[in-house]
């Protein structure tokens, strides 16, 4: 999924980062029909037109284990960290799946503390719960629904588990993640994080389909999320 035309880095950056988010708050029926979707799309950004083709449709890709909670497809494959699909990183997809309760003494299931820096993650949970904490502060839970959006900038520190909730009635997981770079301007700017609950996501009719814009602008409907 390749941007195409003459357009400055920042121009790039927002409409490009406006377009994945249209596509990855579809439900997951409309996520599946996208796969199969071959004709020229143009979205009208703002007071901006730009046209987007599809310039190829990667096939489905093996799962593998993000720490012991997620079992993700890494849907951009050897796509990832290339400048084919710049500045979006690294898009990881868990799909449905039942995790039974834990067992008393059993830890939640998910990734401990890692590093992160110069880039932000955007999580969708759209099945279930999961728990952030962070080295500057930040512990929040999102629910079915809801959005988290950390800017890492200069450095920071989190992990990210099932929520204690959910892991001790155990339940369907199903979340997506996706890596956005930082223009170079913006890689050492103070680490935040943005909770993005479902209640406040403006809900936009588009033809037949259903939009929820968690940031930027969709036919004239504000979202509650900061780029």
């Amino acid at each position: 999924f390749v941007v195409t035309g003459a357009t400055t880095m920042k121009t790039v950056f927002i409409n490009t980062a406006k377009t994945i988010l249209f596509i990855l708050v579809l439900s997951l029926h409309q996520i599946n029909h996208l796969y199969s979707f071959t004709n020229a799309v143009s979205i009208k950004m703002s007071t901006n037109s730009v046209l987007r083709s599809v310039k190829q449709i990667l096939p489905a890709t093996p799962k593998h284990w993000v720490g012991d909670g997620f079992n993700v497809h890494p849907v951009f494959a050897n796509k990832a960290f290339t400048e084919e699909v710049s500045p979006f990183l690294m898009f990881d997809y868990a799909p449905p799946k039942h995790f039974p309760a834990l067992k008393e003494g059993q830890e939640p299931r998910g990734v401990g503390q890692h590093p992160h820096r110069g880039f932000e993650t955007v999580t969708i949970a759209f099945k279930g719960e999961v728990e952030h904490a962070d080295s500057v502060g930040n512990r929040d839970t999102i629910k079915a629904g809801d959005v988290q959006w950390m800017t890492a900038g200069r450095g920071i520190i989190h992990q990210e588990f099932h929520s204690e909730e959910f892991s001790k009635k155990g339940g369907d997981f199903e979340m997506c993640q996706l890596w956005v770079n930082l223009p170079k301007e913006h890689k050492m700017v103070k680490p935040t994080y943005q909770p993005i609950l479902k209640g406040d996501i403006p809900q936009v009719g588009i033809h037949d389909i259903s939009v929820k814009n968690g940031v930027g602008e969709c036919s004239a409907e504000n979202a509650v999320g900061n780029v």
